[in-house]
């Protein structure tokens, strides 16, 4: 599954409603991925996903 290694953020499922006759259809189902990149793990070796918010503040503790 896709999900972060540090926050543990995963996809999400949406969707739209349309009004017919005084009744919401819920239609149009849809997913929405988070926006992982690999990284280099801060802790040992191999790589790991994370999403990029956290790669911001990793980042941004180091300086």
């Amino acid at each position: 599954m896709k999900q972060c290694y540090f926050c543990e953020k995963k996809s999400i499922n949406g969707g739209t409603r349309i009004l017919l006759r005084g009744n919401y259809n819920p239609t149009n189902r849809t997913r929405k991925q988070p926006n992982l990149q690999w990284l280099k793990n801060p802790t040992g070796n191999g790589r790991v996903k994370a999403c990029v918010k956290c790669i911001k503040t990793i980042t941004k503790k180091g300086k």
